[in-house]
């Protein structure tokens, strides 16, 4: 099979704040911006790869969710127990300091894991946790 990763689906709360972390602190380009019922739906991703995507969605508008499942995805969010991506970087002290400078909340300062990489985690406005790997 050939098969590969297209859009990845992350929670936003704040479509201004969700753009200012993905567009301007990451770099992503904003490649769709769709509003509908009052709501945003925002597709980021990086340069120079057109084929992967995250997409920026509002949270529990998934059809079939029930008010008490809404309640329990916003209290995940709050805590920043419910989403999340790895992301890979060349230079990842360079992306760490562009991440501190923004005021980006940082879960982990790059560190050398025991498992084999070297990595940061930050929190998106949202609360969701990205992680991101230095490619070596």
């Amino acid at each position: 099979m050939d098969i590969t990763i297209y859009s990845s689906f992350l929670p936003q709360d704040d479509p201004e704040a969700a753009l200012a972390f993905y567009r301007d602190t990451l770099g992503f380009e904003v490649r769709q911006d769709v509003g509908y019922d009052g709501k945003r739906w925002i597709t980021v991703g990086p340069a120079g790869q057109p084929g992967t995507s995250i997409v920026l969605h509002p949270p529990g508008v998934d059809p079939g969710i029930t008010d008490d499942e809404r309640r329990t995805i916003l209290e995940m969010m709050a805590k920043g127990t419910y989403g999340g991506i790895l992301l890979a970087t060349p230079d990842l002290d360079g992306a760490f300091e562009r991440l501190q400078a923004s005021d980006a909340d940082v879960v982990q300062e790059p560190t050398e894991q025991p498992y084999g990489v070297r990595d940061c985690a930050v929190r998106d406005p949202a609360g969701n946790l990205i992680r991101i790997q230095e490619r070596r």
